[in-house]
C-alpha cells in the first residue's frame, strides 16, 4: 500500500476506532492494518494510535497529524472524482491530428458537428501530410490513412478512401481518352507527391488483373487541391482521393477515366496513444466518426 493510500487508512481507523472495522472498508485483513499504521507511526518517528481492549484513539500528536491527513484525504478524493469524470465524459480538450486535404476538407466541418453536441469540449486541430510522433506532439487521436504499421498504440477502422482517375472533359476532347492503363503512359500525368513510389499508378480490374503504369507530366505536388484545380483547367490526368474530386465530377468540371479499372483503395483509420484505459472523449469522438464514415461517405455534404 503506497503513502497516500496509509494516509486514507489512518484517517479512517481514528474515525472508527477500530483497526477491525477499517480493515473491513479497504478489503483488507486486521493484521495487515495493524502492521501499516505501526510502519506510518515508525516513519514518522512518533507514536499516533493508542491501543487498548476498548478500541483505537489518537494521541495528542496523532490528533493533529489525523486534522492534515482528513484534510489531504478529502483533496484527494476530489482528485480522484475530477480524474474519474473527466474519463467519463466527453470535456477537456483534445488534440487531434490529420492530413492537410482530409482534414480541411472533410474531418474539420465533422469536428464543428461533434462541437456543437459536446459543448464541454474544445478542440486543437493539426494538418499535417508527415507522420507525427503522437506521444512527444501530445496527440489524443490521429487520423491516418492506408495500411498501419504494427505498434502498441490503439487503433479503429473507419472506413475506406477510395481514389478516382479524372480529367476535364476539354484535355480529353483535345488528347483522346484512353482506353487502357498502359496508354497513360503516354498522357500528362498530375501526380501526387505523398503517395509513395507517385509515378507509379497501379490499376486492378475486376477479374483481378493488376496492371502498374509508369507516367509523367507537367506537374507534381503534395497537394490535392492543388492537382485537381490542374486537372479542372485541362493540364492533364489526375488520380486523386475521391472525396477531393467528387464535387468536381458531380458539377461537370472532371469527368472519371478507365471506369473499367480501380486504383488502390485505402484504409482510414483512428490511432490513439494507448489502447487502455481510452478517455470518453477520444472513444466519443472516433465512434461519431464511425458513424459519418459509412458507404460513400464522400459524397456527403461537408
Amino acid at each position: 500500500m503506497d503513502r497516500f493510500q496509509a494516509t486514507k487508512l489512518f484517517v479512517r481507523v481514528v474515525d472508527l476506532g477500530s483497526f477491525s472495522k477499517a480493515a473491513d472498508d479497504f478489503g483488507i485483513g486486521q493484521p495487515s492494518v495493524t502492521k501499516l499504521m505501526a510502519q506510518l507511526e515508525k516513519q514518522l518517528g512518533s507514536r499516533l494510535l493508542h491501543r487498548s481492549t476498548h478500541g483505537v484513539s489518537p494521541t495528542e500528536i496523532g490528533a493533529l497529524y489525523y486534522e492534515k491527513c482528513k484534510l489531504i484525504a478529502h483533496h484527494l478524493e476530489e482528485a480522484e472524482s475530477v480524474a474519474m469524470l473527466m474519463q467519463s465524459q466527453v470535456q477537456g480538450g483534445l488534440r487531434i491530428s490529420t492530413t492537410m486535404d482530409f482534414g480541411r476538407r472533410v474531418l474539420a466541418p465533422l469536428t464543428l458537428r461533434f462541437l456543437e453536441i459536446n459543448p464541454k469540449l474544445n478542440v486543437e486541430l493539426l494538418f499535417d501530410d508527415h507522420l507525427v510522433n503522437m506521444v512527444e506532439q501530445g496527440i489524443d487521436v490521429a487520423i491516418r490513412m492506408g495500411r498501419l504499421a504494427d505498434s502498441t498504440f490503439g487503433a479503429r477502422y473507419l472506413g475506406l478512401n477510395p481514389w478516382s482517375l479524372v480529367a476535364a472533359p476539354d484535355y480529353l476532347a483535345r488528347r483522346g481518352r484512353p482506353s487502357s492503363p498502359a496508354e497513360l503512359a503516354t498522357h500528362a500525368a498530375l501526380v501526387c507527391s505523398t503517395v509513395q513510389n507517385d509515378s507509379r499508378w497501379h490499376f486492378s480490374a475486376a477479374k483481378g488483373k493488376a496492371v502498374t503504369v509508369q507516367v509523367s507530366g507537367p506537374m507534381r505536388s503534395n497537394n490535392k487541391t492543388a492537382l485537381m484545380e490542374a486537372a479542372c483547367a485541362g493540364f492533364g490526368i489526375a488520380a486523386l482521393p475521391t472525396y477531393v474530386v467528387h464535387e468536381s465530377i458531380k458539377s461537370g468540371a472532371l469527368v472519371t477515366v478507365l471506369d473499367a479499372w480501380t486504383l488502390p483503395t485505402q484504409e482510414v483509420h483512428a490511432v490513439y496513444p494507448s489502447p487502455r484505459m481510452v478517455p470518453a472523449k477520444v472513444t466519443g469522438f472516433i465512434e461519431w466518426l464511425q458513424g459519418q464514415l459509412g458507404e460513400s461517405w464522400w459524397a456527403s455534404q461537408y
